[in-house]
C-alpha cells in the first residue's frame, strides 16, 4: 500500500515536469520564431538590390521590420517544406519576418528606398505603424506563457503542502486538517506494558488511564470523573515515548499520536486549525487516546518573550488547544496523554486541573530499574555465561533507558567486530567506556613530555580518589586518548538521594588533584585540567547560591525552579552579595586545592609509583592500586564487585 502511494507521488512529480518542460520549450521555440535578426542599413539595400524583399514596416520612425519573398527564404538559412497538395508553393516552418535595423532620420531612409525601387525596378511595399498594437494571439505569446507557468508552478507547490497536511486528495484546503496518526486495533502494535521496565510508578499511572477507558463505570459510579489529561515530565531517555506506545498496544481504543510541532506551520491559522480537526477526529472515534509528543513546542508560557508579538502564530494554537481540553462542550471520552522533558517553560494554564489532572515524573532509573531495563535488552542477545546484570547496573549509575539500550546494542557490535560467537564482560565494559568517553584513539601522536605530564594528573585523581572517604570509588585509570581527553579515570559514583557538604567538597578536592599533581612534578600547571575545573566551579557555585551551604551567604538560595529568571536580565541579588558569592567559590576552590596538593605531597613516592606503570601498562584497575596503596581506608560495597570485573578484564 505504501509503496503504490509513493509511486503515485513521483508519477504526479514527473508529469509536473513534463508539462513545465513542454511550455519551456514552446516559450524558447516562440523566442527563436519571432525574434529577428540585427542588420545595418547596407545590407539592407543589398538585400533589396537583390529583389529579395517583400515588404518593409516601419515602426515608431526608427525601427524597420524586413520581410523577406517566400521563395528566397531558403538562402537566408529558413528551412522550407514543400506541398504539392495545397494551393501555395511552399510552407515555412518560420515566419517571414527575418531582418531588423535601426534609422536615423526617415525622410533621407525614405528617399534612398525609393531610389533602389526606381533603379531596380522592384514591387517592394513600405508602411508605417506609430502605434503599439496588441492581439490576443500577441499578448497570449508575449505575457500569457508566464502566466501559465506561473499557475502550473503555485498547483503543483499547493499540492505538495495539501498532501503532506493531511486528508484525501491533497488539495490546498487540507493544510488545516490534522496530521495525527491513527492507531486502533487494526493496527498491529507489539510493545506492551511487558516490554516497559523500571518505570513502575509512571507506569502503574498510565495502566489507571487505560483502564478507565476500558471500564469507565469502575470509577464513575462513584461519582468520580474520568482525567482529561495526564502529562509525563521526564529527562530525555527515560520512556515517555516508550510508555505511550505501550499504551497503544495495550488500550484497545483508538489512539491519535502526532508531535507538538505538527501544529506549526508558516501560514497564519493552520495550528489553531488543526487542532480542532484533531479533537473532532477524537470525538468521532470517542472514547479514544490523544498523544502529543513534546508538547513544548505549542505549549510554551505565553508572555515570556521580549518581543511584542514575536509568534502569535503559537500563541493561537496554543490557546485553541486550551479551549478543546477544558471550554464547552468538552464531555467526551478523550483522554490527551502527552510527553516533554521542558516542564518549567509549559503556560501554567496548560498545568491546571481539568487539562492535565495528572503529572506523571519519569525519572532516570536507579540501580534495581536499571537491572530490569538491562534483562529486558538482554534477552535479544547471544550472551556468555559470565555476563552479570547485577555488575552492568552498578557500571551505569545516570543512566537512562535509552542509554542502557544503546549500550547493549554497541557490545554487539563490539562483539561482533572481534569475530566472537558469544558477547564477553569486556564487550560491554568497551561499550560504557565508549559511550561515556567517546572513541579509543590508540594511534594518536603524543609526545613523551605530554604522555609523563598526562599520566602523573590521571594518577593525582587516582590517589585522591582513593585517599579520600567520601570521593567516588575508582574503576580503572588509563592515558589512552578517547574522545577529546588525553587521558581519564572512571569512578563508580555512589547514588546518593541526599549529599552533604563534606561529601561535595571530597569530591572537588578529587577533582582538582590533576592540576595539584602537575604543580608538584613539574612547577607548573598546563592547560589539561579545563574540564576539571568547569566541574568545580559548577560544584562549589551550586553549594554556595544553590543549595544554602554557605555560612556567609546563609540558608538562601538563588535557584529558580520555574524558570522565570531565564528571560529576565537582572540578577535575584545585590552587587555586595554577588561579591561575596565570588568570594567564597574562591574560598572553597583555593581550599581543596591546598588540601589535594598536601595529600599528594604526603604520598609522593606512590604518586611516582603510580604514574611509572601508568606509562609502562597504559590502563591500571583497582586491583593495581591496592598492591601500591594497600586497602582503601575506607569500606565501600562495591569493592568486590569491581575486583571480580577486573579479574575477568585481565583473564581476556
Amino acid at each position: 500500500m505504501i509503496n503504490k502511494k509513493v509511486k503515485s507521488k513521483n508519477n504526479f512529480f514527473w508529469i509536473y515536469v513534463v508539462i513545465l518542460a513542454i511550455f519551456l520549450g514552446i516559450f524558447f521555440l516562440k523566442s527563436s520564431f519571432y525574434n529577428p535578426k540585427k542588420i545595418d542599413q547596407d545590407t539592407f539595400f543589398d538585400i533589396l538590390s537583390k529583389g529579395e524583399i517583400e515588404k518593409i514596416i516601419v515602426k515608431h520612425r526608427e525601427i524597420v521590420h524586413v520581410y523577406l519573398k517566400k521563395e528566397f527564404l531558403p538562402s537566408h538559412g529558413i528551412n522550407i517544406i514543400p506541398n504539392d497538395n495545397l494551393n501555395q508553393k511552399f510552407i515555412t516552418t518560420e515566419h517571414p519576418l527575418r531582418y531588423e535595423f535601426e534609422i536615423g532620420d526617415l525622410q533621407f531612409f525614405q528617399r534612398k528606398f525609393e531610389e533602389y525601387k526606381k533603379r531596380y525596378n522592384l514591387d517592394a511595399v513600405i508602411d508605417f505603424k506609430n502605434q503599439q498594437e496588441y492581439t490576443i494571439t500577441k499578448f497570449f505569446f508575449d505575457y500569457g506563457i508566464f502566466f501559465i507557468l506561473l499557475i502550473i508552478f503555485w498547483f503543483f507547490i499547493f499540492r505538495r503542502i495539501g498532501s503532506t497536511g493531511g486528508g484525501a486528495g491533497g488539495q490546498i484546503f487540507n493544510i488545516g486538517k490534522s496530521r495525527a496518526r491513527l492507531f486502533d486495533e487494526n493496527d498491529n502494535v507489539k510493545i506492551t506494558f511487558k516490554d516497559v521496565a523500571g518505570l513502575e510508578g509512571a507506569k502503574e499511572e498510565v495502566q489507571e488511564i487505560v483502564e478507565f477507558l476500558k471500564s469507565p463505570q469502575k470509577y464513575t459510579k462513584l461519582g468520580g470523573k474520568i482525567p482529561k489529561g495526564a502529562l509525563l515530565i521526564g529527562p530525555p531517555g527515560t520512556g515517555k515515548t516508550l510508555l505511550a506506545k505501550a499504551v497503544a498496544g495495550e488500550a484497545k481504543v483508538p489512539f491519535f499520536s502526532l508531535s507538538g510541532s505538527d501544529f506549526v506551520e508558516m501560514f497564519v491559522g493552520v495550528g489553531a486549525s488543526r487542532v480542532r480537526d484533531l479533537f473532532e477526529k477524537a470525538k468521532e472515534k470517542s472514547p479514544c487516546i490523544i498523544f502529543i509528543d513534546e508538547i513544548d513546542a505549542i505549549g510554551r508560557a505565553r508572555g515570556k518573550s521580549s518581543i511584542v508579538g514575536s509568534n502569535d502564530e503559537r500563541e493561537n494554537t496554543l490557546n485553541q488547544l486550551l479551549t478543546e481540553m477544558d471550554g464547552f462542550g468538552t464531555h467526551t471520552n478523550v483522554i490527551v496523554l502527552a510527553a516533554t522533558n521542558r516542564s518549567d517553560i509549559l503556560d501554567k494554564a496548560l498545568l491546571r486541573p481539568g487539562r492535565f489532572d495528572r503529572t506523571i515524573l519519569v525519572d532516570p532509573p536507579e540501580l534495581n530499574e536499571r537491572r530490569e531495563i538491562f534483562r529486558v535488552h538482554l534477552h535479544r542477545l547471544v550472551l556468555s555465561d559470565q555476563i552479570d546484570t547485577d555488575f552492568l547496573a552498578r557500571q551505569t549509575p545516570g543512566f537512562s533507558g535509552a542509554d542502557i539500550a544503546n549500550v547493549c546494542n554497541e557490545s554487539a557490535l563490539i562483539a561482533a567486530r572481534r569475530d566472537r560467537s558469544k558477547i564477553e564482560s569486556q564487550d560491554f565494559l568497551d561499550a560504557i567506556d565508549r559511550i561515556i568517553g567517546g572513541l579509543e584513539k590508540k594511534n594518536k601522536i603524543i609526545k613523551p613530555s605530554e604522555k609523563k605530564r598526562i599520566a602523573y594528573h590521571e594518577a593525582g585523581h587516582a590517589t585522591i580518589s582513593w585517599l579520600l572517604e567520601h570521593a567516588a570509588p575508582l574503576v580503572k585509570v588509563t592515558i589512552v586518548p578517547r574522545g577529546r581527553s588525553l587521558g581519564s579515570a572512571w569512578y563508580l559514583p555512589e547514588e546518593r538521594q541526599l549529599t552533604t557538604p563534606e561529601q561535595m567538597k571530597d569530591e572537588i578536592c578529587a577533582l582538582l588533584a590533576g592540576r595539584s599533581a602537575e604543580e608538584i612534578i613539574f612547577s607548573n600547571v598546563s592547560t589539561g585540567a579545563l574540564n576539571d575545573l568547569e566541574k568545580v566551579t559548577k560544584q562549589a557555585q551550586s553549594m554556595v547560591a544553590v543549595f544554602g551551604l554557605n555560612d556567609r551567604i546563609g540558608n538562601i538560595t538563588y535557584y529558580d525552579s520555574t524558570g522565570q529568571n531565564e528571560f529576565s536580565f537582572s540578577k535575584p541579588y545585590s552587587e555586595k552579595t554577588a561579591q561575596i558569592i565570588d568570594e567564597e567559590i574562591s574560598k572553597i576552590i583555593t581550599e581543596q586545592y591546598k588540601r589535594a596538593k598536601s595529600i599528594l605531597k604526603n604520598n609522593e613516592k606512590k604518586l611516582s609509583i603510580l604514574a611509572n606503570e601508568l606509562l609502562e601498562k597504559e590502563v591500571l584497575f583497582r586491583e593495581d592500586l591496592k598492591k601500591i596503596f594497600g586497602e582503601r581506608p575506607f569500606l565501600d560495597d562495591i569493592g568486590e564487585i569491581l575486583s571480580k570485573s577486573n579479574k575477568n578484564v585481565r583473564s581476556e
